[in-house]
């Protein structure tokens, strides 16, 4: 399949505070073996993607295109077939550099540990001081409104409360680069405008890079400063759209009238190609 040559969309810039690139794919491509007898799989690519350093970039695309499949590419959690993979100039292989974190759909908080063990578990397997762990914990749980469920444990919180858990858990850890694959897609509409404020306070707070993968086109163009359109599977990017939002932005940012015009736009490139993976599937 041909991929159509890349598109921009950009209003008025905005105030930036991108300083160069951050992490990048180059001709990225994954096939899995096929198993009893069957073909090999070509999942994604070959794709290429420069994120900038502190932008909020997220991926849009027909289920199944392997967008799941780059950000575990990316972040050293499979493999990629062929291509390379960098990130802040060192090769990414094998294992989740430092410095990167990931938030995934699935609740990933421990049972058996309350929500401030639960933020701390991964700095104390970094090793570090418990004295550090203790102010960055505090400062996390009071970030994502969880300050006062401090003792609680995830079966006595909702979903919305236990994927902050998993944030903050990511927050503690300091990342310079964040991850998210579709962390709010099992949460209902109004609790995703909430926790897509949250996230936006917080790469603000941080400066941390963003890389977002979700199927919500609104999620996608309220939130982001650049959105990578995919096509269907093998995954390659089709479009890079630029959303122009200034980075105090905010879930009133879906009243303005280039809210809808840039959904359109997302839309109309995805349009055919969810189309021809729902065919892939008949």
């Amino acid at each position: 399949m041909k991929a159509v040559p890349l598109s921009v969309v950009s209003a008025s810039a905005p105030e930036r505070a991108f300083s160069g690139i951050h992490a990048t794919l180059t001709d990225v491509t994954r096939i899995y073996a096929g198993e009893r007898g069957k073909p090999p799989y070509h999942a994604l690519g070959p794709v290429s993607l420069s994120l900038q350093t502190g932008e909020f970039f997220s991926i849009v695309g027909p289920s199944g295109c392997g967008k799941s499949t780059l950000l575990d590419v990316l972040a050293g959690l499979n493999a990629a077939s062929a291509g390379s993979v960098m990130f802040e100039g060192a090769a990414v292989r094998d294992k989740v550099p430092e410095g990167i974190s990931v938030v995934f759909q699935e609740d990933a908080t421990f049972p058996w540990l309350n929500v401030y063990d639960n933020a701390a578990f991964g700095a104390r397997r970094a090793g570090v001081a418990e004295s550090e762990i203790r102010e960055r914990v505090e400062h996390a749980l009071a970030f994502m409104g969880l300050k006062a469920f401090t003792h609680s444990y995830p079966v006595q919180l909702s979903g919305g409360m236990r994927q902050r858990v998993c944030i903050a858990r990511a927050m503690v850890m300091r990342p310079r680069l964040m991850l998210l694959d579709e962390p709010f897609g099992a949460l209902d509409q109004q609790t995703r405008l909430l926790m897509g404020e949250e996230m936006l306070k917080l790469w603000r707070e941080t400066g941390a890079t963003v890389m977002l993968i979700t199927h919500s086109i609104d999620e996608a163009v309220l939130l982001s400063d650049r959105i990578g359109v995919m096509s269907a599977c093998p995954g390659r990017f089709i479009a890079t759209i630029e959303t122009g939002w200034s980075r105090q932005r905010d879930s009133n940012t879906a009243l303005d009238p280039r809210f809808g015009e840039l959904t359109a736009r997302v839309w109309g490139l995805l349009r055919g190609e969810a189309l021809k993976a729902l065919g892939s599937r008949s």
